[in-house]
């Protein structure tokens, strides 16, 4: 789960929690009052009741008092009426315990004022005595609904639009806020990934804007960090290519030193002369290495391009790497191998080649497997050896300038770990892509240049 929708979903339950809260302290602070303003309202209207009934049972007699019974029985609010004499008798009643009735009276026609009886979970009663011009009386008996607090929302069919324009601004709310509190954090990763993708041109601070918070310190912070880390790798780049450029005339005096000495030395020291030699050739190769990675890093010179017939271009590749691996009894077979041509560098995705078949042959056991293929969006070669592989943890490393994989860290493997750094940046200036893996059966060890079709001459 992301920052975003964490963000998101804590202001969410913030948000309800509030309103809950709210809805609860509203109810409880509010529905005491309530009960009790309602509870004078039926002492109030049983009153009434009683006083009406009086007066229509004296004047319109039995058929009277039970059209008005009715019609109050009809009423919303109200369950149940009648009369019930001194005598306890029930008159125009039904549907009440008599426990009730007997309690509720016995108050009443003690008291001569309105009883009521709010303990019971079903309703409340209330009781007034009246009575008629011949002196008897009664007891008006009323059944009322119990009081029910009014929902939060009302009790119109709007109610639930009302809930749900009240969810959507709560949710339009805590996007706002996760997308304001999130956006500069993905943003800051999106340019920690850029950097350490090697793009050290990368600052985030203008993008996050003219916050005041810690985020926007945090972005600052990182454009001082990333703003350092260029300096001291173009620093550490242009230390390597000026040394190399110094020991270019040194090496060349060497050279020539080694040519007079080995016609003036005698026979037992040419076996050292020989020696001296190969480390010098090696010591010029190596220079050559930083050179042309340094070039191409730096991006200092224009590229030339034109077509390139990669089918020509990777026969030429394999046949001069058998030519060098054929003392070792090793060899590079084509597989797969199409017509396909690319608009590049032809010396360029020579080098790439190159470096990563004779890579490939120093390590394997007898042969080195060459594929040329393409899909609907991009042409790849891939390469692969049958020799022990490497590492999972160390695939990553594999491009970086003079790292060697710890197994290979001896005279005998040959190269100063330059190559696959030089086939990288060769791709990628053909806005391509060089991966390494190992070998998913068989064993042995997979590299594939992937190479788009925007490369390919229109």
């Amino acid at each position: 789960m992301n920052l975003f929708v964490k963000l998101f979903l804590w202001f969410l339950v913030a948000i309800a929690l509030m309103v809950g809260v709210v809805m609860f302290i509203t109810w409880t602070t509010q529905a005491e009052p309530i009960v009790i303003r309602w509870h004078l309202s039926v002492i109030n209207q049983t009153s009434i009741y009683a006083e009406t009934a009086e007066q229509i049972y004296n004047n319109e007699g039995e058929k009277g008092l039970n059209e008005f019974l009715q019609r109050v029985r009809d009423a919303e609010t109200i369950e149940e009426i009648g009369l019930i004499n001194a005598k306890g008798e029930i008159l125009h009643l039904e549907n009440v315990q008599n426990d009730v009735i007997q309690s509720l009276i016995a108050r009443t026609l003690q008291s001569n004022a309105v009883e009521i009886e709010t303990q019971r979970p079903e309703a409340v009663y209330a009781a007034r005595t009246l009575f008629r011009s011949n002196g008897d009386r009664y007891v008006l008996f009323v059944k009322w609904d119990r009081a029910q607090p009014t929902p939060f929302f009302g009790e119109a069919n709007s109610r639930y639009l009302r809930l749900l324009g009240l969810f959507l601004t709560a949710m339009a709310v805590c996007y706002v806020f996760a997308r304001y509190l999130s956006d500069p954090i993905i943003k800051l990763s999106d340019a920690a990934k850029k950097l350490a993708a090697g793009n050290l041109q990368t600052r985030v601070a203008p993008k996050i804007g003219n916050r005041g918070d810690e985020i926007a310190k945090l972005a600052r912070d990182f454009d001082e960090m990333a703003e350092r880390i260029e300096a001291l790798i173009n620093s550490q780049k242009r230390l390597s290519r000026n040394v190399s450029h110094e020991l270019r005339s040194p090496l060349a005096r060497l050279n020539v030193a080694l040519e007079l000495a080995r016609q003036k030395g005698n026979p037992e020291s040419l076996g050292l002369f020989d020696r001296i030699e190969r480390e010098a050739k090696l010591l010029n190769e190596m220079i050559s290495q930083i050179l042309q990675l340094s070039r191409l890093e730096s991006q200092s010179e224009t590229i030339e391009r034109k077509q390139i017939d990669l089918c020509k271009l990777i026969e030429k590749v394999v046949a001069d790497a058998n030519f060098e691996a054929e003392s070792q009894n090793k060899k590079a077979v084509i597989v797969q191998n199409i017509n396909c041509e690319i608009y590049g560098n032809k010396s360029l995705m020579k080098s790439a080649i190159e470096n990563v078949l004779r890579n490939a042959l120093r390590y394997t056991n007898d042969v080195v497997e060459v594929y040329l293929s393409h899909n609907r969006h991009e042409i790849t070669i891939t390469v692969r050896d049958y020799g022990p592989g490497v590492p999972e943890e160390e695939l990553a490393n594999l491009f970086t300038p003079f790292y060697r994989v710890s197994k290979a860290r001896d005279r005998k493997s040959g190269g100063v770990g330059l190559g696959l750094a030089i086939a990288e940046q060769a791709v990628q200036s053909h806005k391509g892509k060089i991966t390494a893996r190992n070998a998913e059966s068989g064993g042995g060890f997979v590299i594939e240049i992937k190479l788009p079709y925007s490369a390919a001459p229109q």
